[in-house]
């Protein structure tokens, strides 16, 4: 599953773990993506969105 949301491509993040002594590590931040069926356009469709477009209205879930 890709980690990019549907609705707002939001994706993932890099950047680096700096410990005490300062030494920097590559990391990345992955997005909470939720694969949901939501209705888009009147159908429903299954679609990755990330939980903050879940929980602000941005998406309704199909029943």
């Amino acid at each position: 599953m890709a980690c990019i949301c549907d609705i707002c491509k939001k994706g993932e993040l890099s950047g680096n773990n700096v410990s005490h002594s300062n030494r920097h590590v590559k990391r990345s931040w992955k997005p909470n993506i939720q694969k949901v069926k939501a209705v888009v356009d009147g159908e429903v469709k299954s679609v990755n969105v990330c939980t903050r477009c879940l929980r602000s209205g941005k998406v309704t879930r199909a029943i």
